[in-house]
């Protein structure tokens, strides 16, 4: 990597915005991650998709701040850098083309990316043409006379219900060719959204294939009645049915799909930016504490109110802020532990940053002894509860419970956990190699106007153009998660022993018993 000067990359970031002139708090500490924050979300940054111009130019912003900051490289040959060798399959917009061609014979063409969207794999067909079955919601019992069709499903996300693994199973066992998931409008926890950026796949370049599968596409719950149409079935009691896990007929529709795909694959890397702030204590420089946000967004997808870029401002580039701040803050001053300092790159396409650091740990960044993840922050709001993820695994949870307290935040659980967002963030592949590790989320009560505003913000900024500097944020409540934060990094960089699994906890690796 070319190094820059910093100012140099400042006005690169802020192009034709002036930073300086963003709506920042009165508190300084508060104001200078804001203004980084705007920095990494800047329209210059492209919304930094993996492997992107504007991604590079975020990783190269992120280690400059990393090493004027007093961090270390961690990377790959003495760099900032981690390289990652990346494969995608993309779906293109231009040249797809899909619609429902009734036995009547009138077609109804479905709207890529805003009614109807497909999963790209290296095994998708450039066509795809078969009859139309309605079946519930596909588990295995329901799957009767599929083979050769192309089967509807309701897309529950419920626990105890098939999920998307099943469902797939189900279909492929019976012999049908196609899946098409319909989304769950009841859902409203997180509710589907639509237009999606794109159609488009990422792993790792030069990875085992895996097994073949037949293709998988998700449906808009608005246009599910112009698919079924014909059947002698009401759409809306089936959706409503469905939402609430009832039971759900299964029939066949007078029509079949028939899709083109325009498809674009191609090979390239991205990388991860790893610091390490060296330890104090000789005898704890074998345990390293990981401290990690993603730095990739979506970058330029389905323009939504005109808007085509998506500048992921607190998904995530107001977390890597936060790296940031505390490397500042620190200025090379070390806790008893290493701190390692991750921006991952490719989260939002799989958690590919996470996972290749996990399973090809760097010299300088070895597998850590504990992992806070900073993702799924949205300060919109009081901060007078904190939902942690994996609270109850490990001693991290009473750690955050003794700084969290005093600060008059009180701590709690995932009260929904049907989101999954255990496993949907960077911690997870660390957990997965034996970990303890943390993250949060600003929680809510039902019914309360912090409650309101959090699902305003999923409806109408989440993995939209909209989440850019314009959201209304409580900086006072930024300000205060981002203390906590630093306190917590150093009680457990500082401590005795390193954080423990708890004995019940179902995440414990076989390993600790």
């Amino acid at each position: 990597m070319k190094r820059l000067p910093l100012a140099g990359l400042l006005l690169a970031a802020c192009g034709l915005t002036a930073c300086a002139g963003v709506g920042v708090p009165g508190d300084a500490e508060t104001a200078a991650w804001w203004r980084t924050t705007a920095d990494l979300s800047s329209d210059a940054m492209e919304g930094r998709d993996t492997g992107s111009p504007g991604h590079a130019r975020a990783v190269a912003y992120i280690a400059e701040r990393f090493r004027a900051a007093g961090l270390q490289p961690a990377g790959d040959n003495g760099t900032f850098l981690q390289s990652i060798p990346l494969h995608e399959v993309a779906v293109t917009s231009q040249g797809t083309a899909v619609s429902v061609v009734r036995s009547t014979g009138g077609v109804w063409p479905l709207r890529f990316l805003h009614d109807i969207t497909v999963t790209p794999t290296d095994d998708l067909p450039a066509a795809l043409d078969g009859e139309l079955v309605f079946r519930g919601y596909c588990s295995a019992s329901e799957m009767q006379a599929v083979q050769g069709r192309i089967v509807v499903c309701f897309g529950a996300r419920r626990t105890g219900m098939p999920g998307g693994g099943d469902r797939l199973a189900a279909a492929t066992a019976a012999g049908a060719i196609g899946l098409i998931n319909v989304d769950d409008p009841g859902f409203d926890i997180e509710p589907p959204r639509w237009p999606v950026a794109y159609a488009r796949s990422v792993g790792f370049a030069n990875a085992a294939p895996g097994p073949t599968r037949i293709p998988v596409m998700r449906l808009s719950a608005s246009v599910f009645s112009d698919v079924i149409d014909g059947s002698g079935q009401d759409p809306d009691a089936i959706l409503a049915a469905g939402s609430r896990s009832t039971p759900l007929p299964s029939f066949d529709i007078p029509a079949r799909l028939q899709a083109r795909f325009s498809i674009r694959k191609r090979d390239y890397s991205s990388d991860n930016v790893l610091g390490v702030l060296p330890g104090t204590d000789p005898a704890l420089a074998d345990q390293p504490v990981l401290v990690d946000a993603h730095l990739d967004g979506y970058g330029y997808g389905e323009p939504v109110n005109g808007d085509s870029l998506y500048n992921g401002a607190l998904d995530d580039a107001a977390y890597v802020a936060t790296l940031i701040q505390l490397a500042d803050r620190q200025a090379g001053r070390g806790f008893r532990r290493p701190v390692i300092f991750a921006a991952f790159t490719g989260e939002e396409k799989g958690l590919l940053g996470s996972r290749w650091l996990a399973d090809h740990p760097t010299p300088s960044a070895p597998l850590p002894v504990a992992v806070i993840n900073l993702d799924q922050l949205r300060p919109l709001y009081p901060l007078t509860i904190l939902t942690t993820m994996a609270l109850d695994d490990s001693t991290l949870g009473q750690t955050v419970r003794e700084i969290a307290e005093p600060m008059g935040i009180e701590v709690r659980p995932d009260r929904e956990p049907e989101r999954g967002l255990l496993r949907r963030s960077d911690h997870w592949p660390f957990m997965q190699k034996g970990v303890p590790a943390v993250s949060f989320i600003f929680g809510y009560d039902p019914g309360t106007e912090a409650e309101r505003r959090y699902r305003e913000w999923y409806t109408t900024r989440y993995h939209l153009p909209q989440d850019n500097m314009t959201t209304p944020i409580d900086h006072e409540a930024a300000g205060a998660f981002n203390r906590f934060f630093f306190t917590l990094t150093e009680r457990v960089a500082n401590a005795d022993a390193p954080p423990q699994w708890l004995p019940d906890s179902p995440h414990r690796p076989r390993t600790a018993d």
